[in-house]
């Protein structure tokens, strides 16, 4: 499963409410209201938990969906899909492989090359601008 353990009191600790509560519980923030939804900027985006590097800007597009979308992972193995059948629905939830973060969720509808959409919560990430 996770490569790194942490307390849930060491969780709430390191990262803010809305942090916490979507990478730890599962959350999902509002459409349209993340920080990286618009973000253009060269680099790349790290597990906001544990700093694995998750997705790359240059695999970033704009889904309209409200929230930031990649159509692949940085590496294949940072991200771990599991099942989620919350809320009635069927869908892929999207996890940080090394420490289990919830990240969001992906779905078959994405641009080519992989028909990907990967539709990652803004505050799940941190962005390290390319030099």
């Amino acid at each position: 499963m996770s490569n790194m353990k942490k307390s849930d009191q060491e969780w709430r600790q390191q990262l803010t409410d809305e942090q916490y509560r979507i990478t730890r519980q599962k959350g999902t923030e509002r459409p349209f209201t993340g920080k990286y939804n618009d973000f253009k900027q060269a680099g790349a985006f790290r597990c906001v938990c544990c700093g694995q590097v998750m997705f790359r800007s240059t695999e970033k597009y704009d889904s309209g969906s409200g929230w930031p979308s990649f159509y692949a992972p940085a590496e294949p193995d940072h991200v771990r899909i599991e099942q989620d059948v919350s809320l009635g629905m069927r869908r892929e939830e999207v996890l940080c492989s090394n420490c289990g973060a919830h990240m969001g969720h992906v779905f078959p509808d994405g641009p080519q090359p992989t028909g990907l959409r990967y539709c990652i919560n803004s505050a799940a990430l941190d962005f390290d601008a390319e030099e």
